[in-house]
């Protein structure tokens, strides 16, 4: 249930009515409107305390939330929630853009990249340092050291990373380096490394499992909110069906839906979702028109020579196009999009390879 705080509830009013949720043995989370405060308390037999909450200083009305995801309910917070790293921002009118290559492979091919992607608009740097991959023979990325690079590629340009953790072992390593970090479709229900993700504070871009519903896309969001960390973007990155001509089916209803239902940011990933370079370009300006709060795009100096996905990758040039067209389609929709960066004259965007 959620406690509606009247217009004008001071510090000290939330302050007690948090401590009396927590008496209850529920869990407070205060969420902060722009017209007034909500205190969501989560728990065990939350009704029966319905009628003791209401009469608390400085409340308004104490609602039960029906959906079974709580904190990401729309219930909660109608105000839709606004992620920001730096430059990069996703969510109400602002699109953020995420660009980098899947894995990194060495410190030229990343920092190349940032720059070219920068140039282009993106906000955002993605490269993989740790890689999941099906077989136990593919490149597996290079673990600290690929972080490291990540970590140059940002003091290079400014852009924040986003990198993808696989364990909860490992989320005090990436969140050492990374701005955000990326919870991967084999690992939406992974909820020891939910956990920790959300407790260590970095925004989390959680990525749907290739055969997961809404609401298990919610609850395992859930999971990071419930952990204390408000800075949860959903990721849309295609489903498995038994269509054979793209790599995974990119269901772009989910944008309007989870937008009914959820406060959080919607992301895109129409690389993955496509598996096609050629499809690339149109499903991500399709993804803004439905309402899309960013975008994740895997770039690459020369694809054909990529560790990992380069048949999905969009070379620089590419980039550049697919921007174009994105901005385009921003602009009429009423989303807020970064246009490209002029770069300084000894720092020339990176020829093609």
């Amino acid at each position: 249930m959620i406690v509606v705080m009247k217009k004008g509830a001071n510090a000290e009013q939330i302050g007690h009515m948090v401590e009396r949720v927590e008496e209850l043995g529920l869990r407070a989370h205060v969420i902060e409107g722009t017209e007034r405060t909500v205190i969501a308390a989560i728990g065990e037999k939350r009704d029966e305390y319905r009628h003791s909450l209401e009469s608390g200083p400085g409340v308004a009305e104490v609602v039960p939330i029906l959906a079974p995801y709580k904190v990401a309910s729309i219930e909660v917070k109608p105000e839709r929630t606004v992620v920001t790293v730096g430059p990069f921002s996703a969510g109400n009118c602002h699109l953020g853009v995420i660009a980098g290559p899947c894995s990194v492979e060495n410190e030229e091919q990343t920092v190349s990249t940032a720059r070219a992607v920068k140039a282009a608009g993106a906000t955002a740097l993605r490269g993989g340092a740790f890689k999941p991959r099906t077989s136990p023979y593919s490149f597996q990325g290079l673990k600290e050291d690929g972080l490291k690079i990540l970590a140059t590629a940002r003091d290079e340009t400014g852009l924040p990373v986003v990198t993808e953790v696989l364990a909860a072992a490992d989320v005090p390593l990436v969140a050492r380096y990374a701005d955000v970090l990326q919870i991967g479709a084999r690992n939406m229900q992974n909820y020891r490394l939910l956990e920790e993700a959300g407790a260590s504070g970095k925004p989390v871009l959680l990525k749907r499992g290739p055969c997961a519903t809404m609401e298990e896309l919610l609850l395992a969001a859930e999971y990071v909110l419930n952990a204390g960390n408000q800075n949860v973007m959903l990721c849309e990155r295609g489903i498995r069906t038994f269509e054979n001509h793209v790599r995974f089916t990119l269901p772009l209803a989910t944008v309007p839906y989870l937008h009914e239902r959820t406060h959080l940011p919607v992301i895109v990933d129409p690389s993955h979702g496509t598996g096609h370079t050629r499809l690339v370009p149109r499903m991500a300006a399709a993804a803004i028109a439905a309402g899309a709060d960013g975008l994740i795009l895997e770039v690459h100096p020369n694809p054909e020579k990529a560790l990992s996905d380069g048949y999905q990758s969009l070379d620089f040039r590419q980039f550049n196009e697919t921007m174009s067209l994105c901005r385009k389609v921003a602009d009429a929709v009423g989303k807020e999009m970064a246009r490209p960066v002029s770069m300084n004259p000894r720092d020339p965007l990176p020829a093609l390879v």
